[in-house]
């Protein structure tokens, strides 16, 4: 562990970790809280993201376990992407993911921010501003985004070096084409522009 920068606190079997309840620290501060079999989440555990949102699931050698029709299928918790870039990966799955403000994912049936409710969280659960007063983001005030970045959701990334930061402004990941993608069509950048009609010069 010492190599990979990761921690763990609990109990070892024959030199493997394993225990009921362990604390496994991944190095970008993700932690693990449950059950490990033969070095590996399994049983009940919880995953714990530094943006203060965590995933509750039941897992079998290191896979979140889905029940298919006669079935069980796995995936790999690392496999699902960004949850918010790709929230139908974990549909069916047996889990619950919780967003760092209590807001609670639902796989059937989801209409968070969409055509139906675009309302956030944080307004369902206190009221709509005056009319007038705009609320941009889930987070009142929302937070200020560095020059020629965008929000991501869970850190800063600049289109640039194509790299994602934490908001302590600490490397969080690469991003792919895919998530590259995503990001510039649909999260809040940090800089005004024109919007409207554009006169053809």
């Amino acid at each position: 562990m010492q190599y990979t920068g990761s921690k763990y606190i609990g109990e070892y079997v024959h030199g493997r970790m394993e225990g009921n309840d362990v604390e496994y620290i991944l190095p970008t501060e993700t932690r693990y809280v449950g059950e490990m079999k033969d070095g590996m989440f399994h049983g009940q555990g919880t995953l714990y993201f530094p943006s203060g949102s965590r995933y509750e699931a039941i897992w079998e050698k290191g896979l979140v376990v889905k029940k298919a029709a006669s079935s069980l299928m796995y995936v790999h918790p690392w496999q699902r992407t960004d949850f918010l870039r790709h929230p139908r990966v974990l549909l069916g799955f047996q889990g619950t993911y919780t967003f760092s403000d209590g807001l609670q994912y639902e796989g059937k049936n989801w209409h968070y921010c969409d055509t139906y409710d675009r309302r956030f969280y944080t307004e369902m659960c206190h009221g709509l501003k005056p009319t007038g007063i705009a609320q941009l983001t889930n987070d009142d005030p929302p937070r200020k985004i560095p020059e020629g970045c965008y929000d991501c959701g869970d850190g800063f990334y600049n289109p640039t070096t194509r790299i994602v930061k934490d908001y302590k402004n600490r490397f969080l990941r690469n991003a792919d084409d895919d998530e590259h993608e995503w990001i510039i069509r649909t999260c809040r950048k940090g800089w005004d522009e024109i919007v409207g009609h554009r006169p053809k010069l």
